[in-house]
């Protein structure tokens, strides 16, 4: 198994897994949407397989849903399941989110990361699930902040408060994505939006962050998007380095996933990552 530089991991992506498996460059960690390896058989999941050899692998969700009140699909729960006992991931994680809800025939998938209010009622529905899902597949989720495009008007707690209050209650750990932050704090009109990505950072309990995700995010006419398709901002660099500091050296994901680089870029990304760790 190839030996990590600290603890540093990139998203393994299609274009990349020739390259990546004759090579086996210094990892700590691979990651991979769960979704796409769902299939029972078939290319993807073996190449999924392969990778294990070599890495450690990195389960990151987009499907739970884990805050919808309609509750969880069965048969993506199942099928997810079925990959964990497979694969035996590092770590597995979802988002807080929502996207399910009743039909005019049933409960619908909205199939996107839909923002949650942070209420009590919220929370007791994500406790429920988060816990849902711990408890069938035997272990810990981490659960990923959002980038969100709107806001409910009726939110209780801040949004650390309300992730520090899920770890407590569930045991789940906290995905920190600071390209998020910073992506919230823009579309916000901050006047300052490192500084406060940094209150958010510093507003969290020590020891609930298990993994932090930067990426690149663009600008388009009046909004900034988070879509993974370019290189790492300095200014989420910093905040990243920001979170090391306030929660030790835990593990990092370079996420790139549209416009998809030359593995040397990608690679670069997560030397500069690795850096920080010092």
């Amino acid at each position: 198994m190839s030996s990590g530089r600290h603890d540093v991991g990139i998203g393994l992506r299609q274009p990349h897994y020739a390259e990546l498996l004759n090579t086996t460059p210094p990892l700590g960690f691979v990651e991979v949407h769960s979704e796409n390896f769902f299939a029972d058989g078939g290319a993807a999941l073996a190449v999924l397989h392969q990778a294990r050899a070599h890495y450690p692998v990195s389960l990151h969700g987009v499907g739970l849903a884990l805050g919808s009140a309609a509750g969880l699909d069965p048969w993506h729960l199942d099928r997810l399941q079925r990959l964990v006992d497979r694969i035996e991931p590092l770590r597995v994680s979802d988002h807080a989110c929502f996207a399910r809800a009743p039909g005019p025939v049933g409960v619908v998938h909205a199939n996107d990361l839909l923002p949650i209010a942070f209420t009590e009622p919220a929370l007791a529905v994500m406790a429920a699930n988060v816990s849902q899902v711990q408890d069938r597949l035997r272990r810990p989720l981490l659960i990923e902040n959002l980038s969100a495009y709107v806001s409910f008007t009726d939110d209780a707690v801040s949004e650390p408060e309300f992730f520090a209050r899920l770890c407590r209650r569930t045991g789940c750990g906290l995905l920190l994505d600071v390209n998020n932050l910073m992506v919230n704090a823009l579309n916000a009109g901050e006047p300052d939006p490192l500084q406060a990505c940094r209150a958010f950072i510093d507003a969290l309990p020590i020891g609930i962050v298990g993994e932090l995700h930067v990426a690149g995010y663009c600008e388009a006419d009046t909004i900034v998007i988070d879509d993974h398709g370019s290189h790492v901002r300095p200014a989420v660099w910093a905040l990243c380095a920001h979170a090391l500091r306030r929660f030790g050296p835990v593990p990092v994901l370079v996420e790139w996933d549209t416009d998809v680089p030359a593995l040397d870029v990608l690679l670069g990304e997560a030397a500069h990552a690795a850096s920080l760790h010092g």
